[in-house]
């Protein structure tokens, strides 16, 4: 009794409101238009997200608190001897990976063409300001990051490679250069693998070993890729405009080089290249996006059309496309006022918008054409109103929903919050112009074929007897059949054949039919005209074979006359529950395939310089992983024995650049224990082995504490570096590598962590990444199962509910099976569609359920009819937007294109083939709430009376 109550205050509360519609039509038309004229301005204040770190890494986590200790114990100004390229983060940098199309970088010609390179690099200079009297000349010396000698730092590989090119010219023996740790003139090991890429070794007796597989600090034998990182140092406003100048000189400057010598392939990379690949897709989608915009809009004027020239509605097509666009437009210009930035993945909101705006538009064609034509055109959108918009309504609910609890600050992804957050207030926006804008415009198509107006060209459509007279050609763009052509030859829609006409020339019709008996009315709709009833019952039309206005829709027809008695039949429903249980097996098999995309250049338009770049690295540097920091951040024994087996045992396994295990053989090579009290064993390391030329590096590696007066003091903190050998799967291994040492942490008496800026994307990734699709899935479960109290029927929920479950399993398995991986973008789809499909199913799961009598599948083709069409409608749009996506060079449309088509298949699946078959055999049954007796009952349920005018007025009686 409470459903019943709130659906009719609800009915009658937007029965009112399409009546109040569609009494100002002008006011609701333009003001959508000039509000979005309005904010459009703001365009001014268009900016772009340049920190791509805080969108596509979790916003909290333990390794960014680990990374600003890390930073606050040993920033990069601090370390004076050497920098790790992938270990240091740097505001600014520049990095190139050489690699030769035949033989080494070791070769004597390439090697001097690479010091050519680098002398190149190290004497280019940036003027900035461009032009004017105050324009400097600022080289990598005045930039760079310089050492205790005020000498810039460069990588170990340069020194080692000036050192052969010194030794050839001198005809001196060349010093033997090891991998992955070798050792300087100046007695200085240098870890080289992330700088020496592609190396083939010697092995014993000569032999040559594979890249990669050598042991430690075997000699190199040829190496095909070279790594070199250039840093700089960004002191304020201006030296980070200098230096983001030298950048963009440095990646010039390579490209002139590389086309200056083919035989190097160079593949640069900048601290802001990144960002400028990430929104790079962006700029390589407009014209597509402008090209899905043409192709939407000229499908959806051909399913708005119909052989009916005058209840043809083309026009309503490029509206709801003018709707969709405005809103975007107004929720665009809400941003900019409100200082919000743009990123890439922006660009999934419009078909959010698409699909909800064009599901509800042609909702309310189709609810249009189910009314009575002889009514006015404001009782017609009022019917509209009460027919359309709780459903419509309910969806947006879920929409919202879904997108609002993954924009809330549960969401550890900032990518995925914002993202939510925009579409929610676009889809928002979009449901009101669409109650507005495109209801005004439904008012005005209304009034042309009120008037017989043509429906596209607007001039009024001759009657028949004098367009006989005109050539074929036009008889055929001008055809539509009258009203009293309707009333002579075939019955109006949603009236019996048990018309019992008169010969009083002012008695139209009076009309009779079996309530609750589709068998009597054939297929029926939602009553939308104005007449109540003591009983719940549809309207139905006559299952005649005669041609009806509504029948010269092409789509309408082919489901109404095929596709439903097709989709029903006893013969097809076996292979269509195969087919399901086809799709449940396949899309099991992608489920436990699913990998997380955590690289964020797989976020970036292809063919750019992140991309080529990475490629290189995967190529030629996987053979060891990132440089890991091992840091120990409080003050320890150093001098016990069991502490230093303890630290030996942690890194043991690495390859390793420790002070500590060098400070040890130190020792040892002296004679002396390497187990002495904490005086002299800081004295000896301070005073003695720190002032080694060898060993000087290390004092970047620790900090020293001051105790009292005439104290040594303490080693507050120190840090080793570790390197492990990895395979292919290089980032798992890291991910598995960071959670062993975590565990492994939390036990040991010494207080350690360990970090890498890649880290940041790692840690805790997979669920930053599934949690705003976890928490949306269930906030829907909640939501359906809270409306089945009051609102929507128990069983109706329970469908719905797992329809969105089943259609979420097939996106993800078959997105997978699609090499596509768990990143924001595919999550941020798949939050996306758990509203897309609502949109598809759920009008057709309430048409069903609302069915009261007669057979299951009777309903079924009945809810086809109503639903299934729009939905179909909806789906051949979207979808075809969808492919001009499909060609942009980006591998984050790339993963939209793949993630939204699967969710449009599988939604179309579920609604024209799935829930059509099941709901054939399963629950809710169409037996229950019929009164005995009620067949017989007879009723008659309208008398129309004509004079000069049209329509004078109708008499309801029972």
């Amino acid at each position: 009794m409470l459903r019943q109550v709130l659906h009719a205050g609800l009915r009658t509360t937007f029965h009112a409101l399409g009546r109040f519609v569609a009494s100002h039509p002008v006011f609701f038309a333009s003001a959508p238009v000039l509000l979005s004229i309005l904010l459009g301005a703001s365009f001014s204040r268009y900016r772009v997200e340049e920190d791509v770190e805080s969108l596509l890494a979790p916003k909290h986590s333990l390794a960014k608190i680990e990374g600003n200790l890390v930073d606050s114990l040993f920033p990069v100004n601090r370390s004076k001897h050497a920098l790790y390229s992938d270990l240091q983060t740097p505001g600014r940098y520049g990095r190139v990976i050489v690699t030769t199309r035949k033989g080494s970088v070791l070769d004597p010609v390439h090697l001097d063409t690479i010091l050519k390179l680098h002398r190149r690099i190290y004497q280019m200079q940036v003027t900035v300001p461009a032009t004017g009297f105050n324009s400097f000349n600022y080289s990598f010396s005045y930039l760079c990051l310089p050492d205790d000698k005020n000498v810039c730092i460069i990588d170990d590989i340069i020194r080692a490679m000036e050192e052969i090119q010194s030794a050839r010219t001198s005809n001196r023996s060349v010093p033997t250069l090891r991998y992955p740790i070798t050792q300087l003139a100046d007695g200085r090991q240098a870890y080289i693998g992330h700088q020496l890429g592609g190396v083939h070794g010697w092995g014993p007796n000569g032999a040559v070993r594979g890249p990669g597989t050598g042991a430690r600090g075997e000699g190199v034998r040829s190496a095909r890729a070279l790594q070199l990182t250039y840093y700089l140092q960004a002191r304020g406003g201006l030296m980070d405009r200098v230096a983001s100048q030298w950048e963009k000189a440095f990646c010039a400057e390579l490209q002139h080089f590389a086309a200056l010598h083919p035989k190097l392939g160079l593949y640069p990379s900048s601290s802001s290249s990144l960002r400028t690949d990430f929104q790079f897709s962006s700029v390589l989608a407009r014209r597509p996006l402008l090209a899905s915009l043409g192709v939407c809009g000229v499908l959806a004027v051909l399913c708005c059309s119909m052989r009916d020239c005058v209840r043809s509605k083309p026009w309503l097509g490029l509206l709801a496309l003018l709707s969709i666009t405005l809103s975007g437009l107004t929720a665009a210009g809400i941003l900019n006022l409100t200082g919000a930035t743009y990123n890439s993945t922006y660009l999934g909101i419009p078909f959010v918008m698409l699909g909800h705006g064009l599901f509800g538009s042609f909702e309310m064609l189709s609810s249009w054409r189910r009314t009575r034509e002889d009514q006015h055109v404001k009782e017609r959108v009022a019917s509209v109103f009460e027919d359309v918009m709780l459903r419509f309504s309910g969806s947006t609910m879920l929409h919202l929903m879904t997108l609002g609890l993954a924009a809330s600050p549960l969401t550890n992804m900032e990518a995925v919050r914002l993202f939510c957050r925009t579409a929610a207030l676009a889809v928002t926006i979009s449901y009101v112009y669409m109650l507005s804008f495109y209801s005004s415009c439904l008012v005005f198509t209304g009034y042309l074929e009120t008037g017989y107006r043509h429906g596209c060209f607007c001039r009024r459509v001759p009657k028949p007897d004098r367009l006989d007279s005109k050539p074929a050609w036009y008889r055929c763009l001008m055809y539509t059949r009258y009203q009293d052509e309707t009333q002579t030859t075939n019955p109006p829609h949603g009236v019996s054949h048990s018309h019992a006409h008169t010969p009083n020339p002012n008695l139209t019709h009076t009309h009779t039919h079996t309530a609750n008996n589709p068998a009597a009315h054939g297929h029926g709709h939602v009553a939308n005209s104005t007449h109540t009833h003591p009983h719940p019952h549809a309207h139905s039309t006559a299952n005649t074979t005669d041609l009806q206005p509504q029948d010269s829709h092409l789509l309408l027809g082919c489901v109404r006359r095929c596709y439903g008695d097709w989709i029903t039949n006893t013969y097809v429903k076996p292979f269509v529950v195969l087919l399901y249980l086809v799709y449940i097996s396949f899309g099991l098999m992608g489920f436990l395939q699913v990998t997380q995309g955590s690289d964020p250049s797989a976020l970036v338009a292809m063919d750019t310089a992140t991309v080529l770049y990475t490629r290189a690295q995967q190529r030629y540097f996987s053979s060891y992983s990132p440089v890991i920091g091992f840091y120990i951040y409080e003050s320890a024994p150093y001098w016990n024995a069991s502490v230093q087996r303890d630290l030996l045992e942690y890194a043991k396994g690495f390859q390793r650049i420790s002070w500590l295990e060098a400070y040890l053989n130190y020792l040892s090579d002296r004679n002396q224990s390497t187990s002495q009290p904490r005086e002299n064993f800081t004295r000896t390391l301070r005073h003695s082995f720190l002032r080694e030329p060898q060993f000087a590096h290390f004092a970047d590696d620790i900090i020293f504490a001051e105790r009292g007066q005439g104290e040594e003091p303490d080693v507050a903190a120190s840090r080793i570096f570790l390197v492990a050998k990895t395979t292919e799967n290089k980032r798992e291994e890291m991910s598995v590598l960071l959670d062993t040492l975590r565990r492994l942490s939390l036990t040991s008496r010494v207080r350690f962590l360990i970090f890498n800026p890649s880290f940041v994307y790692l840690d805790r990734y997979a669920a930053a990444v599934s949690s705003p699709l976890r928490h949306s899935l269930l906030a829907v479960l909640f939501l359906l199962g809270l409306s089945s109290l009051a609102v929507v029927e128990p069983l109706v929920s329970v469908w719905l509910g797992l329809t969105l479950l089943s259609v979420q399993f097939g996106v993800l398995g078959f997105m997978t099976l699609w090499g596509v991986e768990l990143d924001c973008m595919s999550v941020l789809c798949l939050i996306s569609a758990l509203g897309h499909s609502a949109d598809c199913s759920g009008p057709l799961l309430c048409g069903f359920a609302s069915g009261r009598g007669d057979s299951r599948t009777r309903w079924v083709r009945v809810a086809l009819e109503r639903h299934g069409v729009p939905s179909l409608q909806t789906l051949i749009c979207y979808s075809a937007a969808l492919v001009p996506v499909g060609s942009v060079r980006s591998n984050l449309t790339r993963t939209l294109f793949r993630c939204l088509t699967l969710t449009a298949g599988c939604s179309a699946l579920h609604t024209l083939a799935f829930l059509p078959t099941l709901l054939t055999f399963l629950p809710p049954s169409k037996s229950r709430g019929r009164p005995e007796g009620e067949g017989q009952r007879q009723e008659v349920e309208c008398v129309e009376m004509n004079d000069s005018t049209r329509v004078v007025d109708q008499i309801t009686t029972v």
